[in-house]
């Protein structure tokens, strides 16, 4: 067998059919054989790079959450505001109204309940996001807009609150306790010093989740 001499222009060809398939026909039914025919490659040449399904869907969420990363790094590099505060809520506003950035939504909402899944989600919004919030908090300390002794704290537990326990397919909840619990969070937030949640991201949060079709 020729060995191929661009692996990595390979296996980015594949993950983007795969994700393709997966947002169109969602990942149950989406086989291995469904993917193969779409690329256009034989079934070695496939196994060569993933072993399974599951590892293909574990490659294009971790490309998916790479590609967040950069661009909240870009919304950062360029919005503008009078304050770090007003920033970060726009910031955060734009992340959650803009689509490419949900594209994968409907694959990550069914796997919600997968424990490795979750796990992972934690650590990415942890590690990454709210390493990014957290300095853009600290600007804030620095220019008045923002009060707390804890920005790197404050910014953690606000990823894990909005993207896990706030989560009504996770927890199985209505509009009402969702609404509800972002409220909650909206006042934590303010209470901590660091009021970043608008009611309009309680909005967009709410909206995405019904366009999901998330609540009981």
């Amino acid at each position: 067998m020729a060995r191929n001499k661009y692996p990595e222009q390979t296996v980015e060809h594949i993950l983007s059919v795969s994700a393709k398939l997966f947002i169109e026909k969602g990942f149950d039914k989406t086989s291995i054989q469904d993917i193969i025919q779409e690329l256009g490659m034989s079934k070695g040449a496939v196994y060569h790079h993933f072993k399974s399904k599951d590892e293909i869907l574990g490659a294009v969420m971790r490309r998916h959450f790479d590609r967040a990363a950069q661009m909240l790094d870009e919304l950062v590099a360029y919005t503008q505001a009078a304050n770090a505060r007003e920033k970060l809520v726009r910031i955060l506003e734009h992340s959650i109204a803009d689509p490419e950035a949900h594209a994968m939504d409907r694959i990550l909402s069914a796997q919600i309940k997968n424990p490795q899944f979750v796990v992972a989600g934690i650590q990415g919004g942890v590690n990454k996001d709210a390493a990014i919030i957290a300095q853009i908090m600290m600007e804030g300390r620095e220019d008045g807009s923002i009060h707390t002794d804890y920005p790197v704290e404050c910014a953690e537990v606000f990823m894990m609150l909005v993207n896990i326990w706030a989560n009504p397919i996770l927890f199985e909840r209505t509009l009402p306790e969702t609404s509800r619990r972002l409220t909650f969070l909206q006042h934590m937030m303010k209470q901590l010093g660091v009021d970043i949640v608008s009611d309009a991201l309680i909005q967009q949060i709410i909206d995405r989740h019904t366009e999901m079709g998330g609540y009981q």
